[in-house]
């Protein structure tokens, strides 16, 4: 118990050294002391209810429902979701049909990319003269 207040406390004084070092800046002395006091009590308190959460977060039901033994032929309901099965239902055979190739659905087999080909209709003579004077400038 005495470990969980000092770890409050340390926060708290965290927190007041934070705040008073960033108030003292911009404000008088006593202003920012009055200022790091209430972020002192704050931040003790936040590190009491972060330390709740955790905590209920790591063990939601000490000595409930998980704990106990089911009697023969009653309704396991209770203990449903306590444990936690990783392992993964067999998929083999879903991956090898989507490997195989699929015949007779409309594949035609692979079309290259046949992007349309510009043409100029202009002159050769007249472009290399635009190309002349734009290379004259």
């Amino acid at each position: 118990m005495m470990q969980k207040l000092r770890l409050n406390l340390w926060l708290g004084i965290a927190g007041f050294m934070l705040t008073f070092m960033f108030s003292a800046r911009n404000n008088l002395w006593i202003t920012s002391l009055n200022r790091a006091l209430l972020a002192f009590v704050i931040w003790f308190l936040a590190a009491f209810v972060l330390r709740w959460v955790f905590s209920f977060i790591m063990n939601p039901d000490p000595g409930g429902a998980h704990q106990r033994s089911a009697a023969p032929g009653t309704d396991t309901n209770e203990a449903r979701g306590n444990l936690y099965d990783v392992s993964t239902p067999e998929e083999d055979k879903e991956l090898m049909d989507l490997l195989k190739p699929e015949s007779g659905k409309g594949q035609e087999g692979f079309k290259p990319l046949d992007p349309p080909k510009l043409v100029s209709t202009k002159d050769p003579e007249e472009l290399a003269k635009a190309v002349r004077s734009l290379t004259e400038k």
